[in-house]
């Protein structure tokens, strides 16, 4: 298996990679020398992880702390493990990673794991550990949607994942093609990725600054099988690319990154919307959402492809079923342009506006970072042990931005910034 997966990685760029490392350290999180690093990893992914540390340390980590998954080890679970402990999680390594946060440790996540994982699971087991862990970890969730540290998400090109995308091709060649789209998406296939980053948060700011110009009450989508009115929480903020943390360290949280974004009025959702792309949710493929909302609320929700997994996410919480955020992506992203589908949120949300169900970020909120929990409540924002985003924009979808008065103003014609 090792001699296996060391010939297809062989076939990864080494030059790409490294840059994806620095990438990740400098600009995805601008490390702080003296700060300390949690790091989260699939064990498929030690090519990049082991990289990122490098440049970790280089940049004057404090110390870099690495927690590993391995898909087959998490399979064990689902096939041997008891039943009764699929209602537990380790809650005992949350609360360590919270008092990390607390302590302005830093947080990367490598992604990079199988999309169909659990496909083949028991969805009520899938769901019930997904439940316990979505609560376990809310302690550090919490930090981290709070915006409280510099965070950070990439991705690795993992053979399960690579197959998936193109179930066609001999392993090294999917590997091949999933590392270069990934360089690409995360612009590190550029001779100065560091500059290019530095341009592309001046573009995404440029828009965030003309829609909190604007300060829509709420954001009317229509196309096929959607017609969504998205009110916008009372003293919202868009943000998009770079921003700055509560510890006044600016980062990028997810690379690749192409949306602005920000935070819904949790009890002013309205209308009908469907799924323009699928969701890989924890190892479970929900194709064809279509879910009606009233007063905020999903009141009915279907899908062609893991209804049931979808439906017990909507169960977890109170929270589950209102939104906690929208943005909005051109569809000619690089990523929508690359007319791949990854299967996986932090590439596919980019290549298409989307919403997210569950927990709201407070720093969407003007002087989010002083605001209570409560302040944020009464605002509207939305509380939840989830934040599943999921994709509604194509090159078939009109956004109006609606004021206060009613009147519009084109947001997005056919995909495309109006």
């Amino acid at each position: 298996m090792t001699t296996h997966s060391r010939g297809v990685s062989a076939t990864i760029d080494p030059v790409k990679l490294d840059r994806l490392a620095e990438v990740a350290i400098k600009v995805g999180l601008q490390l702080q020398p003296g700060q300390d690093l949690v790091l989260t990893s699939s064990i498929a992914a030690l090519p990049l992880t082991r990289r990122i540390v490098e440049h970790a340390y280089k940049a004057g980590a404090g110390l870099v702390t690495p927690i590993f998954n391995d898909d087959e080890i998490t399979l064990a679970r689902f096939r041997y493990g008891a039943d009764a402990g699929f209602d537990r999680a380790a809650g005992w390594l949350y609360e360590g990673m919270a008092k990390a946060f607390a302590g302005n440790a830093a947080r990367l996540a490598v992604r990079g794991e199988d999309p169909s994982l659990l496909s083949a699971q028991d969805p009520s087991k899938v769901a019930r550990a997904n439940k316990a862990n979505s609560m376990a970890y809310q302690p550090a969730l919490e930090k981290i949607t709070g915006f409280d540290i510099n965070w950070n998400i990439v991705a690795f090109p993992d053979l399960a994942w690579a197959k998936q995308v193109f179930p066609d091709d001999a392993d090294d060649v999917a590997v091949a093609k999933l590392a270069d789209a990934i360089f690409a998406a995360s612009r590190v296939d550029v001779e100065d990725p560091i500059g290019n980053w530095t341009a592309h948060n001046a573009a995404l700011r440029s828009r965030t600054e003309w829609l909190n110009g604007h300060n829509f009450h709420a954001l009317h989508f229509t196309g096929p099988g959607t017609d969504l009115t998205v009110g916008l929480a009372d003293g919202h903020e868009w943000m998009g690319g770079a921003s700055t943390a509560k510890n006044g360290v600016t980062c990028n949280p997810n690379i690749p990154t192409e949306e602005v974004f920000t935070t819904p009025h949790a009890r002013r959702v309205s209308g009908h919307v469907s799924s323009t792309k699928p969701l890989s949710y924890q190892g479970t493929l929900i194709d064809e959402i279509s879910v009606r909302f009233e007063e905020g609320r999903i009141v009915e929700a279907k899908a062609s492809k893991g209804e049931d997994v979808l439906k017990k996410v909507l169960d977890t919480d109170e929270g589950a079923r209102r939104l906690g955020e929208v943005a909005l992506v051109p569809h000619s992203s690089p990523i929508s342009a690359s007319g791949l589908l990854f299967f996986n949120t932090l590439f596919d949300e980019n290549a298409a506006c989307h919403i997210a169900l569950g927990q709201c970020y407070s720093k969407c909120f003007v002087d989010g970072a002083s605001l209570s929990q409560d302040e944020i409540a009464q605002r509207g924002g939305n509380k939840s042990f989830i934040h599943i985003d999921w994709m509604i924009g194509s090159d078939k979808i009109d956004i109006d931005g609606v004021a206060k008065d009613g009147s519009r103003v084109p947001v997005m014609r056919k995909g495309e910034w109006a």
